[in-house]
């Protein structure tokens, strides 16, 4: 879910929505098939168990993945200064994460939920301000906003509860099928806003 969506209102003349979507449309099918390999591989291990291999690549691969789209999404939508910049803080805590989630999942799958609920909740945390600013300016920032909210409070939510006995991979499944979700609904945006600018042509 921690996406650093650039709105159609805000891309430069560089970025080409249908590279966009091309490159949501991909990040929806990378989310639903992590999501399913997931909840029939590792959705029994709860917080005291130790990750399979599959559990631990698939809990490293994640936020791994996150940073390779965010790099590609900051090339295809131009060179804005504040744009980078959010897409810096952005890879910059999925690295972090992708190092310590190495480190968790030699330890229990409670560690690891904890690594990914700090995540998701401070890149929710950016995504949500950065969202706020841009409300007044830009507009159509609410896919943005709801999504960096959700981050946060499943971020915080995961977190907190990942000691408990009857946390399991389940719950960052559920994670990260809303953020395939929201990446839909930027797909949906984006081919409005395409409509709307031919027609106007």
């Amino acid at each position: 879910m921690t996406q650093t969506t650039v709105t159609p209102t805000t891309t430069t003349a560089t970025t080409t929505p249908s590279g966009l979507r091309s490159l949501y449309l991909i990040r929806i099918a990378f989310s639903l098939i992590w999501v399913a390999l997931v909840l029939t591989t590792s959705a029994s291990l709860v917080s005291t168990d130790r990750p399979t291999v599959i559990a631990a690549v698939l809990l490293i691969v994640y936020p791994l993945w996150d940073v390779i789209a965010t790099l590609l999404e900051r090339r295809m939508a131009g060179t804005g200064s504040a744009t980078n910049r959010v897409s810096s803080i952005n890879m910059a805590l999925g690295l972090a994460t992708t190092a310590g989630m190495t480190i968790a999942v030699f330890s229990t799958v409670g560690r690891a939920l904890l690594v990914f609920g700090v995540w998701a909740l401070l890149a929710g945390a950016v995504q949500l301000i950065v969202a706020i600013r841009r409300r007044r300016i830009v507009g159509g920032q609410w896919p943005m906003i709801i999504s960096g909210g959700q981050s946060v409070l499943a971020g915080a939510t995961v977190a907190a509860t990942s000691a408990s006995a009857t946390s399991s991979l389940s719950t960052v499944a559920g994670y990260s099928a809303f953020g395939a979700f929201w990446f839909l609904v930027s797909v949906v945006a984006l081919s409005i806003r395409g409509r709307r600018v031919g027609l106007g042509a």
